[in-house]
């Protein structure tokens, strides 16, 4: 009779469970959108400049020197590296959880219990051996092993795993995506620093002609064909040109200490060639096609990863709405005395048991995870969509800007050219007394800005080429 009824709330139990189980509420999958333009222009070029080694793209032996120091150096990467690690721990703690739990105990304990109780006169009753009393108080031996397993039905287990497998991939991109930023950018402020080296010689080829001028003005003072305003004018240009001096000398300062902070060290000179600035020419720009940045961007497989995690996560929430199914063990040996504590079967323990739980009423929790997990599964692929598109659109800018800089440096030489003809000129015509002292300032003014201007031009140019590298997914492999 009493059978009948634990077998009949058994089965009302299981039913419960499995219409509670049923209830689970719908998500639609996000569609993923890996479309991009066939070009970045007319050209359909395969080839791309992203398969190149970092050190076969940078061809200055200083620079690659630098480089080589950064990825052993830098405190950033080495942050970075640290989390990769902790990531593949992390697959190591999901993949404890799909195999049971193992342990083993020594237990010693004490009990007495009051006479008049029905478990105190079921102890006195007890004959443990003839002649024999049993011993008041009671001691408590156990030596034994255990396990618990959590039995996987719904894939639980194996996703969180997979999703902790997807999410250590994506610190390793994230890693790569470090690397690809910390080349450019040491890149970049070498080449700032050889622009600043440059400019610091031209402002002071400037401020010697500036005072063989002055030289020049103040003997035609002498000579009374000009005034005393125009020997204060040009002293006035002089001592700009040797404060322009100390303002670049504090900003070399600056990006040399920026390069020894990418590198990881105290400030120390940065070995650099200073001359022949102008006559370095660009890498040639290779882009491919559009599709390969999904396979060399860094950053947009990173994104890739986390929203293959993301769609994980949801099937983990999902299979929390799901019974449970959990098996426990135990065998050992447990008795009142050491001596008795080896004796079979008298003093043996074992155990086994299954347990199928599952939420019935109060599932708010289990709703709102679900919910979270489908949303941050949205977020997951809109920044995979955004990555695509803002690495689409930086390459698409920067060829513009490559060309455009190409055109402008052209120009500007032609200006340089015809500037440096000016000084000479005006020069000429200021010593014949036929052109004023404000003619020859001013020429020299826009001399010296048109040679500093180049110098800035040229730096950009080999800047823009290296962040079009990166763009492309290059310095990584």
């Amino acid at each position: 009779m009493y059978k009948h009824k634990i077998y009949k709330s058994i089965g009302l139990l299981g039913i419960g469970l499995a219409i509670a189980s049923c209830k689970v509420p719908t998500f639609v999958q996000p569609a993923e959108n890996k479309s991009v333009p066939e070009s970045y222009s007319n050209g359909t070029d395969t080839t791309n400049m992203a398969a190149l080694e970092w050190k076969g793209f940078f061809k200055d032996p200083n620079l690659v020197n630098l480089i080589d120091t950064a990825l052993k150096r830098n405190q950033e990467l080495m942050i970075t590296l640290q989390e990769v690690e902790i990531a593949k721990n992390d697959i190591k703690f999901k993949q404890g959880a799909l195999l049971p739990t193992v342990g083993a105990k020594l237990g010693l304990g004490v009990e007495k219990v009051g006479r008049y109780t029905s478990q105190g006169a079921g102890d006195a009753s007890t004959e443990i051996a003839p002649g024999k009393e049993t011993p008041d108080p009671l001691m408590d031996y156990t030596a034994a092993v255990y396990a618990n397993w959590e039995v996987d039905i719904w894939k639980k287990l194996r996703n969180s795993k997979k999703a902790a497998i997807s999410r250590y991939l994506s610190t390793v991109e994230g890693k790569n995506f470090v690397l690809t930023n910390l080349i450019a950018e040491v890149a970049n402020s070498y080449y700032e620093l050889l622009a600043l080296d440059n400019q610091l010689e031209i402002v002071k080829q400037n401020i010697q002609l500036q005072k063989d001028a002055l030289e020049i003005v103040k003997i035609q003072k002498q000579a009374t064909r000009v005034t005393e305003l125009a020997v204060q004018k040009f002293k006035a240009e002089v001592l700009n040109s040797q404060s322009m001096e100390f303002d670049i000398a504090q900003k070399i300062k600056e990006s040399e200490n920026k390069i020894n902070f990418l590198l990881g060290r105290f400030p120390q000179e940065i070995p650099r060639d200073k001359g022949n600035f102008l006559n370095l020419l660009p890498a040639t720009v290779r882009t491919g096609i559009p599709s390969q940045l999904l396979a060399n961007r860094p950053d947009i497989k990173q994104a890739e990863l986390e929203l293959a995690a993301a769609k994980l996560d949801v099937k983990v929430a999902k299979a929390e709405f799901y019974p449970s199914l959990d098996i426990s063990a135990a065998f050992g040996f447990q008795a009142f005395n050491p001596s008795y504590l080896v004796k079979s079967p008298e003093s043996m323990l074992y155990s086994l048991a299954g347990d199928l739980a599952g939420p019935l009423i109060n599932r708010n929790g289990i709703k709102a995870e679900f919910k979270n997990a489908n949303l941050r599964q949205l977020q997951a692929m809109y920044n995979y969509e955004r990555t695509i598109l803002n690495g689409y659109l930086e390459v698409s800018t920067q060829l513009s800007n490559i060309d455009n800089l190409e055109k402008s440096y052209h120009l500007k030489s032609d200006q340089v050219d015809a500037l440096n003809k000016s000084i000479d000129i005006s020069n000429d015509l200021f010593k014949s007394a036929r052109a004023d002292y404000l003619e020859v300032l001013m020429t020299q003014r826009d001399a010296l800005e048109s040679k500093l201007e180049l110098i800035e031009t040229k730096k950009n140019q080999l800047n823009a080429v290296t962040n079009i590298y990166q763009e492309l997914g290059g310095g990584w492999k």
